[in-house]
């Protein structure tokens, strides 16, 4: 089994080589693949060093069986022909082609057959937050038919990259040193505040990362859901946070759906709130599964349950998501 990764310096790419360890997915042989400012900068994998290779328009794909891409959308629409020209599967983890109806968008513990049917060569990653929520939605949906999802989310800095991550701490110093704060990465100083924005806004003024969490469900889920989402950055390093409200087609219980979810993939429940037992991001972080507490039957609605769910941006979110899809593939010897 032939592995590349395309961005290999970012913070998901390091992931991807860390997951790919800690997993031991099968490689013979690993390509690193990046831009010109990364080209020639080495890491090490399980022992071995790999030096990453300027991503250009040739054949460098020819023998490669898997393509794990996170160097942003631009540059997985420019370079996608060139990556499956030769029977690479392309799990992308941009926005490029989520929307596409020739591109499956997959969440393994919801729609992983979808994964098998993909005309372009092309699987893509969906984004963090629909990740997240989707994992702990499914099983609900299989109690009952999800009509209408209430979502806020509240994002890392890890869900803007390595440079945003790093940027947050540097607030943080500047802050405490009575300094200047340096703000570049985002619209406005993120520490010790909340800002919400994440993207642009679009025409209905809700941003391109509110659509996505409307858009993507629906196609994931093959379900005539909405969504309607508010999306928050907040001063954590890692690791999303969702307040998600849904409404399904019959009442249920609390007790099933807590039973539903303790028996789910991917999903822990931590819901004991008397006991002050509830996930949260600092816990959360590094780790494979999506957490969720705060199980409620909702006041407003008596088709309605809320609930509280946190997952880690770079490794459910993006890397791991990634990584599962393949080996779903590769289970069902589809490579």
């Amino acid at each position: 089994m032939n592995i590349a990764i395309v961005g290999a310096s970012g913070a998901v790419g390091q992931e991807f080589l860390r997951i790919l360890a800690e997993r031991n997915f099968p490689i013979d042989n690993l390509y690193l693949f990046g831009s010109q400012r990364s080209a020639g900068k080495t890491y090490t994998f399980k022992g071995k060093e790999y030096t990453v290779k300027l991503l250009q328009h040739n054949d460098d794909f020819k023998n490669i069986d898997i393509a794990f891409t996170s160097a942003g959308a631009g540059t997985s629409k420019e370079y996608a022909d060139d990556i499956t020209r030769f029977g690479t599967v392309m799990i992308d983890n941009s926005s490029a082609f989520r929307m596409d109806t020739d591109v499956p968008l997959v969440v393994p513990e919801c729609n992983p057959q979808d994964a098998l049917n993909r005309p372009r060569g092309i699987i893509a990653n969906p984004n963090c937050t629909t990740i997240i929520m989707l994992v702990a939605l499914v099983e609900i949906e299989k109690l009952s038919h999800i009509r209408r999802i209430h979502v806020s989310t509240y994002q890392a800095a890890s869900g803007a990259g390595a440079v945003a991550m790093a940027e947050l701490q540097q607030q943080y110093r500047e802050v405490l040193d009575n300094k200047p704060v340096t703000v570049k990465k985002f619209p406005y100083q993120l520490a010790m505040n909340m800002i919400p924005q994440i993207d642009v806004f679009t025409e209905n003024d809700y941003t391109k990362e509110e659509m996505k969490m409307f858009n993507e469900t629906q196609k994931i889920m093959h379900s005539d859901v909405r969504t309607s989402a508010t999306c928050v950055r907040v001063p954590s390093l890692r690791s999303h946070s969702e307040s998600i409200w849904v409404e399904t087609e019959r009442p249920l219980s609390v007790e099933e759906v807590r039973k539903a979810l303790s028996n789910g993939k991917g999903v822990q429940v931590q819901d004991d709130p008397q006991n002050g037992i509830y996930p949260m991001p600092l816990f959360v972080a590094d780790k494979d599964d999506v957490f969720v507490g705060r199980i409620r039957k909702d006041l407003a609605n008596d088709n309605g349950i809320t609930l509280w769910a946190v997952g880690d941006q770079i490794r459910k979110g993006a890397a791991l998501n990634a990584v599962q899809i393949a080996e779903y593939l590769i289970k069902e010897n589809n490579i």
